[in-house]
């Protein structure tokens, strides 16, 4: 029987360190990741897609704003829906040539996806998120007082919008990913943690926010029931007192263990924080197992070998422990 698997893409994975994000380093990047996806299909993996898109969000926003004296701008939930269109046409297409590759007959296809938030969260009160370019002080008081921008001093880098990160409760095309994967389509959704929305009656509206991908992920891939929910990130594993000396890192790990290290400051906010609280809450729904590891290891992790592993309290022992052989190189 086919395993149900949601893999969250992470930024880096399109876009590397010390790149600069052509389109041509976006196409090759794709192709490599739309391979490990493929291999994991191959061994037997009913898999759907999900996606960062901090940098290309970031470089719609400044190409909106550099153009606007020629053209009208756009706000930041139009920003979102445009990069989840354009990651979607990178990954769509270069998983539907990596499948053609192996002679694998699944239909993909990429789905812009709306994700609500609830208007009162307290997060609306509170903008944290930094989005777009770096500015002078002199530029940032300028849009603030123009634009009604919330500005933060990043003192070794200049100014920065920030926009509220409310909690995601809702993926409104919840449905469609869900009958089209029981049709057996590979869907590439909620990218970028999905465009923010609320409820206004019975008519949505975009806000200009930022949900984190690692939420929208876990909630989404709880309400698919899917077994595995997978997180690449830039570090093969998930370490406790990371970069210290006295830093470990963690194989297989239970919900409570992992919660107790959260608790203990293990974990940041800007960084493995949010990821370690979706993999909690995924477990915590009912989830069976999470992978977090980087994308080139991700292919050994679904099989074991590899990655920081997080089980509900109820975790198997070694003896009752079987593992899927994924084949290496297709």
């Amino acid at each position: 029987m086919m395993k149900s698997m949601l893999i969250a893409v992470g930024g880096n994975s399109l876009i590397r360190a010390g790149e600069k994000g052509t389109v041509a380093e976006q196409w090759a990047n794709a192709r490599r990741t739309a391979a490990a996806i493929v291999q994991l299909i191959q061994a037997g993996y009913h898999v759907v897609v999900t996606h960062g898109n901090g940098p290309q969000v970031g470089a719609q926003l400044l190409r909106s704003e550099r153009a606007s004296d020629l053209v009208p701008g756009q706000t930041l939930d139009v920003c979102g829906a445009a990069s989840q269109g354009e990651i979607g046409y990178l990954l769509s297409q270069s998983l539907s040539d990596e499948l053609s590759a192996v002679r694998l007959s699944v239909p993909v296809v990429s789905l812009v996806s709306q994700t609500v938030v609830q208007a009162d969260d307290p997060a609306m009160k509170h903008p944290t998120k930094p989005i777009g370019p770096f500015y002078s002080r002199a530029v940032a008081e300028e849009r603030r007082r123009q634009l009604g921008w919330e500005i933060v001093e990043d003192a070794a880098r200049g100014y920065r919008r920030v926009v509220p990160s409310p909690e995601p409760v809702e993926i409104v095309e919840l449905e469609v990913i869900r009958s089209l994967m029981n049709e057996g389509v590979l869907v590439v959704a909620c990218g970028g943690g999905g465009i923010p929305v609320v409820r206004c009656g019975d008519e949505l509206k975009g806000i200009e926010a930022v949900i984190d991908k690692d939420r929208a992920s876990a909630l989404l891939a709880s309400m698919l029931r899917v077994e595995i929910f997978a997180i690449s990130t830039d570090i093969d594993f998930v370490y406790l007192d990371y970069k210290k000396p006295t830093e470990r890192r963690l194989e297989r790990v239970t919900a409570s263990e992992l919660e107790g290290y959260y608790r203990a400051g293990h974990f940041p906010a800007g960084n493995m924080g949010p990821k370690v609280e979706s993999a909690l809450r995924f477990v915590r729904s009912g989830g069976a197992e999470v992978v977090i590891t980087s994308f080139e290891h991700l292919i050994d992790a679904v099989a074991g070998r590899m990655g920081t592993h997080i089980f509900p309290d109820s975790v198997p022992t070694c003896s009752e422990i079987t593992t899927t052989e994924v084949p290496v190189g297709g």
